[in-house]
């Protein structure tokens, strides 16, 4: 486990050459705690105690043979498969949307009418532009949104008045921004640098 580094190894190397059963686990005990100290990030999980000795032993090739708080583990471990995550099988209308797009319009058609349902639609629909954005910025209308809207819904959702969707160049703009991660120039770099551009 080469997290561990050389010297961990040096040491699980001596503890395993010492006769003594009892000095042994004294050492391992020791090497354990070491362990610990290098990965603090490791207490943050369960059991993070019983990891470390499954890592002595694993480090130790199963020969270190000292009775500690866990039992070792088993010599196949390093061989077993990690288990198939269950990926979801439902299919999505539209991809560009994705499925949380499609169970906030589930939500939409169970609202009440009135003006908090208009307002939940209309944040919706936005959502589309944007999502549609971020897989197509070449060719993207408000009619085909709508028309998008109107199928995910059933034709349950109608949009009414002369509602008008946040325009792509606003919503561009603002992806931009997010994008961005640069550090935020020194506001006395301007001051610092007068005298430099007037040279």
């Amino acid at each position: 486990m080469p997290e561990y580094g050389r010297n961990v190894q040096k040491m699980v190397l001596y503890a395993i050459s010492i006769e003594d059963k009892e000095q042994r686990l004294k050492i391992a005990h020791v090497i354990v705690n070491i362990m610990a100290q290098m990965h603090p990030k490791l207490r943050e999980t369960a059991d993070y105690k019983h990891k470390l000795w499954d890592h002595l032993h694993i480090i130790s090739e199963w020969k270190i043979n000292v009775d500690g708080p866990y039992p070792e583990p088993p010599k196949d471990i390093l061989a077993s498969k990690p288990k198939r995550v269950p990926y979801s099988t439902a299919k999505i209308k539209y991809k560009p949307y994705g499925k949380n797009i499609e169970q906030l319009i589930e939500k939409a058609i169970a609202y009440e009418d009135g003006p908090a349902k208009d307002a939940f639609m209309k944040s919706i629909a936005n959502q589309l532009k944007k999502s549609y954005l971020n897989w197509n910025r070449d060719s993207v209308n408000d009619e085909l949104i709508f028309k998008h809207f109107d199928e995910m819904s059933d034709g349950k959702l109608v949009i009414e008045g002369d509602f008008k969707l946040n325009e792509t160049s606003e919503i561009l703009a603002r992806n931009k921004k997010k994008k961005y991660t640069g550090k935020p120039r020194d506001n006395n770099y301007s001051q610092k640098n007068k005298g430099r551009r007037n040279k």
